[in-house]
């Protein structure tokens, strides 16, 4: 295995895409903490980002369901819509990331009285902007916060499909798989696939292989957020690898949340050897003190791998990516590059 002071170099220096990144969850301790003193008094939030860490600390993943939407309170306006994308973006931008597919649940932002065209609004100008400013492409996954049911699906799936802003091209399900059963919403996927948006659920992450079974036959999964406990089920790892569904791995997610006891007993590595396709993601990388630089020595260090087999990583995230071809190529070609300019490839695995 590479010295991890180099691994280190080659990945903070490696063009990447980021799959699996959530708008709110993505919110800096200073932004957090800004919008927390902001509305001192009327939230449990730390206004200290010194105090973000004991605070982001969770006992299971309904603990941290509980801590995430009380940081969504925060967001009240569209200037702290635009605000947060906007930085988001020019973090991932800083780690060389060229493009992400963001994962925004508008239903939370309207029942805090943010109007559907004012939120797309925001989030589409900041993307503009980043854009022009960090040269990052970035788009969107309208998410389900399963925890609220029908009526968030109904309210996502309006903002989909009546407002549908530009870099639309997911559909989504997040929060809580226990109690939230994944075949009441595939009327909203549905409707979502047949409007020409990708099927994106989360799956499999708190929950057993049934959940994404059941991601697959009622929502018709393109590829599934998390899905670790595929691990459990060698015949869904089996029907993942022959169908081409990939999966999108957060490992330091998986332990910060309870969900996997340790980044030693991770199931990447299983899942790799199995043939499923993955890639590496950050999912709410303030909340759990990483960065998708750090998730991808993660998963070097699990997957025993040197630069060639990190950037075979990277070239997975863009092909797993719906990005148009012509974008894909050009990713693909500096990770080449950058690859090349190490000494000579000798690529690990594919």
């Amino acid at each position: 295995m590479a010295d991890m002071t180099t691994l280190d170099q080659f990945i903070a220096g490696l063009p990447k895409a980021e799959l699996h990144v959530h708008q709110v969850g993505s919110a800096s301790p200073s932004i957090v903490a800004e919008l927390a003193a902001r509305y001192e008094g009327e939230t449990r939030v730390p206004a200290d980002p010194e105090l973000l860490a004991g605070y982001f600390t969770f006992t299971d993943f309904a603990h941290f369901v509980d801590v995430y939407l009380s940081v969504v309170d925060l967001i009240r306006d569209p200037q702290d819509v635009w605000t947060l994308t906007y930085e988001v973006a020019a973090e991932l931008a800083r780690q060389q990331v060229r493009y992400a597919e963001l994962t925004l649940t508008p239903y939370t932002s309207m029942v805090r009285g943010i109007a559907t065209e004012a939120f797309c609004e925001a989030a589409e100008d900041a993307r503009v902007r980043a854009a022009a400013d960090h040269g990052i492409d970035l788009a969107w996954c309208f998410d389900i916060p399963g925890e609220s049911g029908l009526e968030a699906a109904d309210v996502t799936l309006d903002a989909a499909l009546r407002v549908r802003p530009e870099g639309l091209v997911n559909f989504g399900l997040g929060g809580p798989e226990i109690g939230v059963p994944r075949p009441q919403f595939a009327p909203h996927f549905a409707q979502a696939r047949a409007a020409g948006l990708h099927s994106v659920p989360h799956a499999g992450e708190s929950t057993g292989p049934e959940t994404i079974w059941d991601s697959i036959n009622h929502l018709s999964a393109e590829r599934i957020g998390h899905g670790i406990a595929a691990a459990n089920d060698p015949a869904l790892m089996a029907y993942l690898a022959e169908h081409g569904i990939p999966l999108e791995i957060c490992p330091t997610s998986n332990v910060r949340t309870r969900s996997v006891p340790s980044l030693e007993e991770h199931p990447l590595a299983t899942l790799v050897a199995n043939g499923v396709a993955v890639s590496i993601n950050s999912d709410d990388p303030p909340m759990f003190s990483t960065t998708l630089n750090e998730e991808y020595g993660v998963a070097a260090n699990l997957l025993g791998l040197e630069n060639a087999g990190v950037a075979d990583l990277a070239r997975g995230a863009v092909s797993q990516s719906f990005l148009d071809e012509a974008g894909k190529a050009r990713i693909v070609a500096e990770i080449d590059e950058h690859l090349a300019a190490q000494g000579p490839p000798e690529r690990l695995f594919s």
